[in-house]
This record gives structure tokens, C-alpha cells and sequence, in this order.
């Protein structure tokens, strides 16, 4: 049971399972020892039937019946048996897989931004897929090879023993010399599987890059330079898994030499004592007299194969242990990582939000830089207001509105929706007050109508169809042949720009927020569908707080107010009338604007 204990995985990730899967393991384990002891009858009738025939005297046919309905027996036994255990244990193992899978996954959604800034996206498929199923597979197939190392082992070591201590001890002394290996190869497994995954992920990430990135590289013409730089990344996969297996396969080899050496002793040695019975000159060893005749030799030798598989399954799980214990660091660090956003103590649920929002003295920086990306910003947006921002490119716009969602932790009291501190609210009820449309416009590989409906798939048909006359959409998607079904495609590449746009306008709008963000989300659209978006938000979001990001001026002209960014700074928050009077960056961009217009129109 030692060896047991000390073969077994634990971590405080997986310990919880063995208890949440103790009936799965429990009937599993009880049959496979019962399997394992039926296993011991083989060898015992098998020496029976050759002691029958090793006498002057005739068969008894009657015996002989009996034996070979007490083999089928066993069989039949052995059979439901392997049946029933690998159902539970599999079960159990696949269930665990599901499980740490899904706590993995939750745990993506609670991580900060920070996170995905640091680390890889391949990285993390590559800890959900590949190390997960290394788990899997030792609480499956590493259970059944524990258990029968050591039960196994034990029931087989006791008949042997019993049948000739003498012999037995011969045969065992170089057994010793696997379970020193095996001492020796686990760690040396473990590094060596440790820097295997650490490649996998190189692959992981240049592959899910590839993929998210195959339109700029077909523009570009550069399919050979990205095969060539993936072979370079695979040929190091390659390497590490040729050398992973060769150690891998050598300790499989040496431990089979060993064996193979221990039969061949048994066999010569054991030989030897039945040719010393025969001639009534046996062996003595020990002061043990050995009485060895051909019917023991053959339920030793038979005894002997049964203990064959233990100790493979020994020499193998040392390999798969290695393994699985490298991979339970990567998820366990994973799974370890701390969440920056989560709820206060006493959070505050927010109810019946009316659309206050207040920005006090807020000052922002993205993690690892120096650089403020938000300066002092203070401005009151109230309840029921639809206000524009705009700014030059990289005046802090996005990032404004993306600390609304609390995507990152702020200092307290420098955000206030109906004044309360967003650093006090529940983070769900905070970011369910809110409709969201980003300025990447993203879409899932699903339906349109699936994606308009993302926050309420029971939703009625009819309300998606409001949602997309509302983004000026409806038009367009009854145009495709299989209309509201039609799939987007992965990012919704088989949509254009401005559909994507008004895809994720009708997903937003149909949330029926009491707050509503958009995101520079009528850049790619013209100027007669963005003055009727425009013109639907005035009418149907009367009442409720609309904030519109814009590129141009004419977006947020006829807004009641506008704020304007100028290197993270609020230059100015007003009506566009005196924003005419007091803003340079805003007089600025009228400016040009009006002179890219008569460009346009041919009057110059």
C-alpha cells in the first residue's frame, strides 16, 4: 500500500475528485482486485491438468470436465469483471477530465485583462487540451496499473511463496532492480516531459496565430515563410518527443531484459529441480529440500506470467506518473493564478439603474507601463443623456468606456454609476446594467440570429428582428439565402464590415441596457445608415444613457453632449454648440472634416 500511495497523484486540484468519484473508484478498484484473484485459478488448474497427465495412471475425464467448466467459469468471471471496472474507472477518469476542464474554463472568465496581455492564448488551449487528458489518462489507465501492481503482485508473490519459498526468492531478487529503476527515471520523466509541453505550446501559439492571422498572410503572400517558420517550431516538437520516447521506450526495454533474464532463470533453474525429483535426487537449499515436479513447475511459470504485467504496469506507470505530475503543475499554477477582479466583501447589487455615471479625478495605466493612459479625468454623464466622445487615435476613448466594465481594478470613489463606487458593486449586476458594443465588432462562428439574441437565447424572433431594423441590418440578413440562420463564421468573416458592425449593434440594443456603449461602431458604414442608427437610438433609447464613441464629428453632432480627449485629458464636456467656442480639438476636427467634405463634392 505504500507503493500505492506514493504512485498515486495528489494536489489540492485533484484531490477533491477522489472523494466527488469514490463510488466510481471504489467498484471499480473491488472488481479489478476480484479479476486479479481469479486470474491466480489459471495457473493452479493448469498445473492440475499437467499433474493428471503425468502419472501411469489414465485420465480421469470426470476431473479433467470439472477443470476445464471451472476455467470457463473463471473466464466468464474475469470477462463481467474487466467490464464493469472499466466502465467505472474510465467513467470516473473522463469525468475528471470534463470537470478540471470546466473549472479551467471558468477560471479563464474570472482572470484579468492583465492576464491575456502575459500570457498566450495557444498556451492555454494547450494546458485545457493536452495536459488535462494527461490526467485523464493516469486516473484511468494509471489507476488499473496501480492497482494490479500491487494487488496483483501480492496475490501472486503469496502463491509463489507458497509453492516454493526457495525458488521464489531467486526469482525476486532481481525484481528489486525495477523498482530502483523506476526511483531513478521519474524525476528525469518529469523534466523531460516538462520542457515536451513547454514546445507543444510554442506550437500551440504560432499555430492559433496563423490561423486568427491567414487573411493578412494570404495578403501579403507569405504562406511559405509561415510553413517554413512552423517547421522550424515542429522540428523542435519533433526532437524533444523522439528523445521523450527513446528515454521512455529504453526503460519500457530494460525493464523487459529484466524479466526476460528472471524467466530465463526460472525455467533453467526450474528445470534443473524437476530432472533432480525425477531421479529421486532433489535439491537442497537452504536446508530446504526442493520437491519440484513438472505440475508445479508449469503453476509457478504460470504464477510468474501473471506477475509479468504488474511489473510492466510499474515500469510504465513510472513513465505515465512522470507525466501526469508535470501537467498537474502547469494546471495547477493556472488554476492558482490570482484573480485581480472579483467581488468586495458586501457587494452591492445594482437595481433598477436609472444611468448616472461619474468619472471623479480617475486616472488609468495599463499594467507594466509607465505611461498614463487616463489623466485626472472627472465628468458627469447624466441618466437618460446620449453623450459622444471623441479624440485623436490613442487619446484613451476605448479605455475609457472599458473601465465602465471593470475590466481592470480602479482606485475607489473615481467611478460611480448612480453613485455608487463600481469597486463596491457585484461585478454581474454592474456589467448586466451595461450594453456593449466593442470596437472589433467580434461575432461567434453561430446563426445571426444567435448572435443578435447573446444575452437571452429564449428570446422571441420577433425581438430580433426589432434589434436588427433598429441597426439597420434587417435588410441585409433577409437577403442571404438562409436569412436569420445563416452562419457568420468564425469572427463573422463571411459578413462585411459594416454588417458585422450592425450585427453587434442589434446584439447590444436587444440587451435593453439602461447603459448602451458603442464603440466606434459606425466607422464602417455609410452616412445614410449611420443618420438612421442615429436617429432609431434617439427614439428607441429615449430615457436611457447612450455613450457613442466616433471617429467623426458628424457621428456626434447632434448629441446632447460631447467629451472630448485629448492625451487621456479632458479637454472638454459639453453641447456641440459650445464645444464650437471652447474646445480646439473639436473646432480642429470640424475643420477638417468640413474641408474632406468639399473635397468630396468637387468644390475646390
Amino acid at each position: 500500500m505504500v507503493i500505492q500511495y506514493t504512485y498515486m497523484l495528489f494536489g489540492k486540484y485533484i484531490n477533491k475528485y477522489y472523494k466527488k468519484y469514490f463510488l466510481f473508484y471504489l467498484i471499480g478498484v473491488l472488481c479489478l482486485i476480484g479479476v486479479d484473484y481469479l486470474h491466480l485459478y489459471i495457473p493452479q488448474f493448469l498445473g492440475q491438468i499437467v499433474g493428471m497427465f503425468d502419472t501411469d495412471n489414465s485420465v480421469n475425464m470426470d476431473q479433467l470436465t470439472s477443470i476445464i467448466l471451472a476455467l470457463i467459469g473463471v473466464a466468464v468471471g474475469v470477462c463481467i469483471g474487466r467490464v464493469v471496472w472499466r466502465l467505472s474507472l474510465f467513467n470516473a477518469s473522463k469525468r475528471v477530465e470534463a470537470d478540471i476542464r470546466k473549472e479551467m474554463f471558468l477560471k479563464s472568465e474570472r482572470l484579468s485583462q492583465r492576464y491575456y496581455h502575459e500570457n498566450k492564448v495557444g498556451t492555454i488551449m494547450s494546458w485545457c487540451t493536452t495536459d488535462v487528458e494527461e490526467i485523464q489518462e493516469f486516473l484511468g489507465w494509471g489507476s488499473v496499473m496501480l492497482v494490479d501492481a500491487v494487488f496483483q503482485s501480492v496475490f501472486v508473490i503469496y502463491k509463489m511463496i507458497k509453492l516454493d519459498w526457495v525458488l521464489s526468492i531467486i526469482a525476486f531478487i532481481p525484481m528489486l532492480l525495477i523498482i530502483v529503476w523506476g526511483g531513478l527515471v521519474e524525476k528525469f520523466m518529469d523534466k523531460k516531459w516538462t520542457k515536451r509541453q513547454k514546445l507543444f505550446d510554442d506550437l500551440y501559439d504560432y499555430s492559433q496565430e496563423s490561423f486568427t492571422g491567414i487573411r493578412v498572410i494570404k495578403a501579403f503572400v507569405k504562406e511559405t515563410q509561415q510553413i517554413h517558420e512552423f517547421a522550424k517550431i515542429a522540428k523542435k516538437n519533433k526532437d524533444i518527443k523522439l528523445d521523450f520516447t527513446r528515454t521512455s521506450v529504453l526503460f519500457d526495454v530494460i525493464i523487459e531484459i529484466i524479466i526476460t533474464l528472471i524467466l530465463s532463470l526460472i525455467l533453467g533453474l526450474g528445470g534443473w529441480f524437476v530432472y533432480c525429483c525425477v531421479t529421486n535426487n532433489p535439491v537442497l537449499i537452504f536446508g530446504h529440500t526442493i520437491n519440484l515436479n513438472a505440475a508445479k513447475l508449469i503453476t509457478f511459470i504460470g504464477y510468474f506470467d501473471l506477475l509479468v504485467w504488474p511489473l510492466m504496469a510499474l515500469g510504465q506507470i513510472v513513465t505515465m506518473r512522470g507525466r501526469a505530475k508535470a501537467s498537474y503543475k502547469r494546471i495547477a499554477h493556472f488554476l492558482d493564478e490570482q484573480e485581480e477582479i472579483k467581488n468586495p466583501e458586501n457587494a452591492v447589487v445594482l437595481e433598477n439603474v436609472k444611468g448616472k455615471i461619474t468619472f471623479n479625478n480617475y486616472n488609468f495605466s495599463y499594467p507594466d507601463s509607465t505611461i498614463s493612459s487616463l489623466k485626472n479625468v472627472s465628468f458627469t454623464i447624466e441618466p437618460g443623456e446620449t453623450v459622444g466622445i471623441i479624440g485623436k487615435i490613442g487619446s484613451g476613448k476605448t479605455t475609457l468606456v472599458n473601465s465602465l466594465l471593470r475590466l481592470y481594478n480602479v482606485s475607489d470613489n473615481s467611478i460611480l454609476i448612480d453613485d455608487v463606487d463600481i469597486m463596491k458593486c457585484d461585478i454581474k449586476s454592474l456589467r448586466d446594467c451595461i450594453a456593449y458594443v466593442p470596437q472589433d465588432n467580434f461575432l461567434f462562428s453561430d446563426k445571426i440570429r444567435n448572435n443578435i439574441a447573446f444575452s437571452n437565447r429564449q428570446i422571441e424572433f420577433k425581438k430580433i428582428k426589432n434589434a436588427a431594423k433598429f441597426a439597420d441590418v434587417d435588410d441585409n440578413i433577409a437577403g442571404f439565402k438562409d436569412g436569420y440562420d445563416t452562419l457568420s463564421g468564425e469572427r463573422g468573416v463571411s459578413l462585411s464590415g459594416g454588417q458585422k458592425q450592425r450585427i453587434s449593434i442589434a446584439r447590444a440594443y436587444l440587451k435593453d441596457a439602461p447603459i448602451m456603449i458603442m464603440d466606434d461602431s459606425v466607422s464602417a458604414v455609410d452616412v445614410k445608415t449611420e443618420e438612421t442608427i442615429l436617429k432609431n437610438i434617439k427614439e428607441n433609447r429615449r430615457g436611457k444613457t447612450t455613450i457613442v464613441i466616433a471617429s467623426r464629428v458628424s457621428t456626434v453632432s447632434h448629441l446632447n453632449k460631447i467629451l472630448v480627449l485629448n492625451e487621456g485629458q479632458v479637454e472638454a464636456f459639453d453641447t456641440p454648440q459650445n464645444l464650437l467656442k471652447i474646445s480646439p480639438t473639436y473646432q480642429n476636427m470640424v475643420r477638417l472634416q468640413t474641408l474632406e467634405a468639399e473635397l468630396e463634392r468637387g468644390d475646390f
